[in-house]
């Protein structure tokens, strides 16, 4: 895993957080969104996942005029047989780009649903499964909003994690332009661990250790999200299995094989912000999904010393 991180890292510069979050997702077997401004490597990520971890890749380009048979493929008559026959469509890869997923409509929106919770799509009646690992790395420009359509929060929710990526800083970004010197690094970039390594890990990930204690304060987290007075709509238990998976994936990469309170309080804003409907008022004030996760894990107890002793008898 460290080899992995620090291949990504060849052609992701300066961003080393994004690259542990988004390898935290392949490994718990959930779906990005990340949000951000043109230009400053969504795209990249992808196609550096992608290349490290030895899995097919497609990216789709969404536009208001994509439909949904262009996403998932379909049905085409064969005259010398007489038979339709399943054209699969792009979505049939291990690593799937959904760029400027708003811009699609929709009804080609929805069509991702099934393919992101199910790891099937359905055309004319018959289901086709997908191939393992499945992860869509979807994005969207949150500064351009003609001639979009909002994911709803259905949509948001099949997500595990939405990350921002920002500026890097001046030293990255000199890096950055003196990695581009001889073409982009992504295109060097060799695989580490194959598709089949990956299915493994994440088989490997269920099997983290998680005590009841902590167990039971994912769930006070969760819990204080849908009490809280700038909140209209809390986590839902889906939230509570993502953080759940996420945490077990955050021990695993860091060598353990046990979770502890830090991992929960580390990935609580990506996991959850965005499944969270600010109030009305709390809207009107600016205040932020992250700031009221933050404000919720400094009022949530963290199990205490009696829990702490178990993880050290865990590790030794």
């Amino acid at each position: 895993m460290d080899r992995l991180q620090k291949n990504i890292a060849e052609a992701v510069l300066g961003k080393p957080e994004l690259i542990r979050l988004a390898l935290i997702a392949v490994l718990a077997d959930g779906h990005i969104l990340v949000e951000d401004m043109p230009g400053v490597g969504k795209t990249l990520l992808a196609k550096a996942l992608a290349r490290s971890l030895d899995c097919s890749f497609h990216r789709i380009q969404f536009t208001p005029d994509l439909l949904p048979s262009d996403l998932i493929g379909t049905s085409v008559f064969q005259q010398h047989t007489g038979r339709f026959v399943f054209q699969p469509g792009p979505i049939f890869a291990q690593i799937i780009l959904a760029d400027e997923i708003n811009r699609a409509t929709p009804r080609t929106q929805s069509a991702l649903l099934e393919a992101m919770s199910d790891r099937q799509v359905s055309v004319d009646g018959v289901t086709h499964p997908l191939g393992s690992p499945f992860l869509v790395l979807a994005t969207q420009n949150p500064f351009e909003f003609e001639g979009t359509y909002p994911l709803p929060e259905s949509q948001l929710d099949r997500f595990l994690m939405r990350l921002q990526i920002g500026y890097p800083s001046r030293e990255a970004e000199f890096e950055i332009l003196a990695s581009h010197r001889d073409g982009e690094p992504v295109d060097r970039l060799t695989p580490v661990i194959h598709a089949e390594q990956v299915v493994q890990l994440q088989t490997l990930v269920r099997k983290v250790r998680l005590e009841a204690s902590v167990a039971h304060y994912i769930l006070d987290v969760v819990q204080a999200t849908r009490t809280h007075a700038d909140i209209a709509l809390g986590a839902s238990p889906r939230a509570a299995i993502g953080l759940y998976r996420a945490a077990q994936a955050s021990a695993l990469l860091d060598g353990r094989d046990y979770v502890i309170p830090d991992d929960v309080k580390a990935l609580a804003a990506p996991v959850l912000a965005h499944r969270l409907i600010i109030s009305p008022s709390a809207r009107i004030r600016n205040v932020s999904a992250a700031e009221v996760i933050a404000d919720v894990l400094k009022a949530v107890a963290v199990p205490g010393a009696r829990a702490g002793r178990r993880f050290e008898r865990v590790a030794r």
